[in-house]
């Protein structure tokens, strides 16, 4: 794109902008929400209070504290015993690298088949 095109482009969004803005301005009901907001704003600096305090007064099921760091449970251990070779394998994931190849040497079914309960 053309310097020119590139600053014709940009010159286009900026007049959307202000367009958009203008008439935001003119909005009874923003004029009203930020009314709101100054009239709240001062009435906490007046009682000296937060957000989070007006919050907890308000809703006091809100919580504003961060949730419990929830842990996943730790994979189960497994054991596969090969029938052919006697050879055991203790694996808490699939990506086992002689588990691999046996399953593709063997097929998956069958080696899943040499689990041990």
């Amino acid at each position: 794109m053309s310097k020119l095109a590139e600053f014709r482009e940009a010159e286009r969004k900026l007049k959307e902008q202000l367009a958009l803005l203008e008439k935001l301005k003119n909005d009874s009901s923003l004029k009203k929400e930020l009314e709101f907001k100054d009239q709240l704003q001062a009435l906490m600096d007046q009682y000296g209070m937060n957000l989070r305090n007006v919050i907890n007064i308000l809703d006091p099921q809100t919580t504003s504290e961060p949730a419990p760091i929830q842990h996943r449970r730790s994979r189960q251990l497994k054991v596969y015993k090969n029938p052919n070779s006697g050879e055991v394998i203790e694996t808490k994931g699939g990506n086992h690298k002689t588990l691999k190849a046996w399953k593709q040497q063997f097929g998956a079914e069958t080696v899943e088949s040499w689990l041990q309960k």
